[in-house]
């Protein structure tokens, strides 16, 4: 007999999150803690707090370079603790079930293919937009096994440099971590904003959140930070439809929630830079399951493998 449910992981460097999730997609229950440098322990004792003999795995969402094969994390820029741990074997030994592991924007797109957005799509791309930006490809339903480190495809060949060791990242242009570089970097040098405010007087506690408050308050500077960035998104984008062709690409992340400043300005900037009749094709939508995309695909590969 079948056993009736998955535990999905989705670590991150910022936030871990961890689902008990159902054969059909839906998630039981789930808690979210920030990550920590014990990050075994905390994945261990969350996992606990949901484990039952109807488990049948664990998925294991990361955000790096991941060896699925080896069960192992390659590189993680944002998240380096993790590469010193042998994930896999010390989950799979504690639990005594099958554990995968896979980049967290690979998870999501299975996620999305499997219970969100990408369902009535049969090859589609997902951005994860975030502290970071990461890439998930789905072709002809399948996910496909490659790192799709689109965050790190190169935009400026000289440009800035990046803690994947590259230089000009979409990375380091369009993600939340460099909205807020670019916020503090000029408030640094006198920019007025109302960021100001928002930083209750300390500047590098601003969120992303912070600058699209600011901006639908009608602050300039706020708006230029988050079109700038979207422009540069919108390369991205352009360089994906050019190379992939897909018949979708799926938004995740929270900054999915700027969509109509950021993300807008990324659909006019591909809708300028990318082949008419390939952007003519493409659909450009918003996660179903956000947050939970990862959680919900990493359970997911569980039930598809078993």
């Amino acid at each position: 007999m079948q056993k009736k449910y998955a535990v999905g992981i989705d670590l991150g460097g910022t936030n871990l999150r961890v689902a008990l999730v159902s054969r059909d997609g839906e998630i039981i229950k789930k808690i979210k803690v920030a990550t920590t440098e014990e990050v075994l322990n905390s994945l261990s004792d969350a996992v606990d707090s949901f484990f039952s003999d109807e488990v049948a795995g664990i998925g294991i969402g990361v955000a790096g370079l991941i060896s699925r094969e080896e069960g192992k994390v390659l590189t993680s820029p944002n998240l380096h603790v993790i590469e010193k741990i042998d994930l896999v074997n010390e989950i799979k030994e504690k639990f005594r079930v099958p554990v995968l592991i896979e980049n967290d924007a690979n998870a999501a797109a299975f996620g999305e293919m499997w219970v969100g957005s990408g369902r009535k799509f049969s090859s589609f791309v997902l951005f994860t937009l975030g502290t970071g930006i990461g890439g998930g490809i789905i072709y002809r339903r399948k996910l496909l096994n490659i790192p799709a480190e689109i965050g790190h495809m190169s935009i400026n060949a000289d440009g800035e440099k990046c803690p994947c060791g590259n230089s000009g990242c979409l990375e380091s242009y369009a993600s939340g971590r460099a909205i807020l570089s670019g916020a503090v970097s000029s408030l640094e040098k006198g920019r007025e904003s109302l960021l100001k405010e928002y930083s209750a007087g300390n500047i590098y506690k601003l969120t992303a959140e912070d600058v699209y408050k600011a901006a639908l308050d009608g602050d300039t500077f706020a708006r230029e930070l988050l079109k700038n960035a979207g422009r540069y998104l919108g390369i991205g984008f352009a360089n994906v439809i050019n190379i992939m062709s897909p018949e979708a690409i799926v938004l995740s992340g929270g900054l999915v929630g700027a969509w109509d400043i950021y993300v807008q300005e990324a659909i006019r900037e591909a809708s300028r830079r990318a082949f008419r009749e390939l952007y003519d094709k493409v659909k450009i939508v918003p996660s179903v399951l956000m947050d939970d995309a990862g959680i919900t695909g990493s359970a997911g590969l569980i039930f598809h493998s078993t």
